[in-house]
């Protein structure tokens, strides 16, 4: 399919061998900021030329120019879409990433939430990792969750739900494997409940215990919609080191949109980075980048 490319440049696709023309990281960076939000700086080239080269050669193409000329002069955008976001989206996670925030989750957040709920039999507490990359938080949430469940007098369920623009991060997610140097901010007690070590110790890869992974879903989920296919009476979304991608008014849409899906007095959880995107909105904010629905 592919090895019929053109080999005729057009004045607005030019690009040289692996460099990106000034006009063809235009065109790039306008499709995916229509796409995902995700701005394309200039100072962020070099990277895109790289991750874009690597694509290129998986499919039998020689160059950066050769790909973007099958984007967009032979109409391989359609196909290739989904892929090219994959290329281009960054996706940093780590196990326990900002602890404090998973300590605000086990002291405050779910005693306080079952407090509202005192009424009912064994509550079914909702949590959303809104942009959970291969899983580290959401499983770290699962991880918390579940051994406050075991140790609480309050019997309770939960389930977390992972969404992320990005299929290859999802794919990994959901096979729930992680080097083993991933995990060493896991404490010990809990890397024994909820982590499987593998009898080949040269691998050097854990999983996620089946009874954890059972509690977690995953689903593809672009914040760019303008809908969301999730529940509406969700407890805690955690919303961490992404928005920092997005313009001023496109980080108040996402956070709008989320809100419409938080139960009145669930929290919103953002990255440290992110600490004022809440003060427009109808949030009382209980902890640096922790708020609560108003």
């Amino acid at each position: 399919m592919l090895a019929g490319h053109s080999t005729n440049d057009s004045p607005a696709t030019v690009a040289t061998g692996d460099r990106l023309s000034e006009a063809m990281h235009e065109r790039l960076g306008d499709f995916i900021g229509r796409t995902t939000g995700i701005k394309l700086p200039p100072n962020k080239r070099t990277m895109l030329e790289g991750r874009l080269g690597k694509r290129a050669r998986s499919l039998g193409l020689n160059s950066v120019a050769d790909y973007c000329r099958f984007l967009f002069d032979e109409n391989g955008l359609t196909e290739e879409a989904v892929h090219l976001i994959d290329v281009v989206t960054t996706n940093k996670t780590d196990f326990f990433r900002e602890s404090d925030h998973f300590g605000f989750l086990a002291r405050v957040a779910v005693p306080e939430l079952l407090r509202s709920r005192k009424s009912q039999h064994s509550p079914l507490l909702k949590i959303w990792s809104a942009a959970s990359s291969t899983g580290a938080e959401a499983y770290t949430a699962a991880m918390v969750l579940d051994d406050l469940a075991q140790r609480s007098a309050n019997r309770f369920r939960f389930s977390v739900l992972g969404t992320d623009i990005s299929t290859e991060v999802l794919r990994q997610a959901r096979r729930a494997v992680y080097p083993l140097d991933m995990i060493e901010p896991v404490p010990d007690e809990l890397q024994r409940r909820y982590l499987m070590f593998g009898r080949d110790r040269e691998r050097r890869e854990v999983r996620i215990v089946p009874e954890l992974r059972r509690r977690v879903s995953f689903a593809h989920l672009n914040l760019m919609a303008e809908k969301y296919p999730v529940d509406n009476d969700v407890d805690l979304i955690f919303l961490r080191n992404v928005l920092i991608y997005f313009d001023k008014p496109t980080q108040t849409a996402v956070v709008q949109r989320l809100l419409r899906h938080l139960r009145k007095g669930g929290y919103i959880i953002f990255g440290h980075s992110e600490t004022m995107i809440g003060a427009s909105l109808p949030l009382k904010q209980l902890a640096p980048s922790v708020f609560q629905l108003a």
